[in-house]
């Protein structure tokens, strides 16, 4: 048991390495184009994925350390709800109500849907793919 929570954490915490050095560097690339539109795109792209790997794990089952290390670690350590709350009182105060509403419109529903819509792309493939694993036996 030991063990295993150990394989967790190094697990999560490369993960969130990985994580978070991706965030970083889409936000550096994205200075140019506009405030905050890297967090927006680190949140959707971070919510997509981890609804496509929870509807795959519903499929595919790989170790608990993966399964941590992805969704915990990488995913975890992408998105970003703080910087999120925060980016969203910036607007409010430095901006206008109009585009802090819209940012957290755009966040919030953007998020769920891209996780529903990954969760169902990521059941749809992990289904295929043991099915036709069931046909190779």
């Amino acid at each position: 048991m030991k063990r295993q929570i150990v394989k967790n954490i190094i697990a999560i915490a490369l993960g969130a390495t990985v994580g978070t050095s991706l965030r970083y560097y889409l936000n550096l690339y994205t200075l140019a184009i506009g405030y905050p539109i890297g967090t927006v795109l680190e949140n959707l792209i971070g919510s997509g994925l981890l609804g496509f790997l929870t509807g795959w794990f519903v499929y595919r089952h790989p170790r608990e350390w993966i399964k941590v290390g992805l969704g915990v670690g990488l995913c975890g350590g992408f998105t970003t709800m703080s910087t999120m709350a925060s980016d969203s009182v910036f607007l409010l105060l430095e901006r206008t109500l109009w585009m802090s509403s819209l940012y957290l419109v755009v966040s919030i529903f953007g998020g769920i849907i891209l996780a529903f819509l990954g969760y169902m792309l990521g059941q749809k493939l992990g289904y295929k793919q043991t099915e036709r694993e069931g046909s190779k036996v």
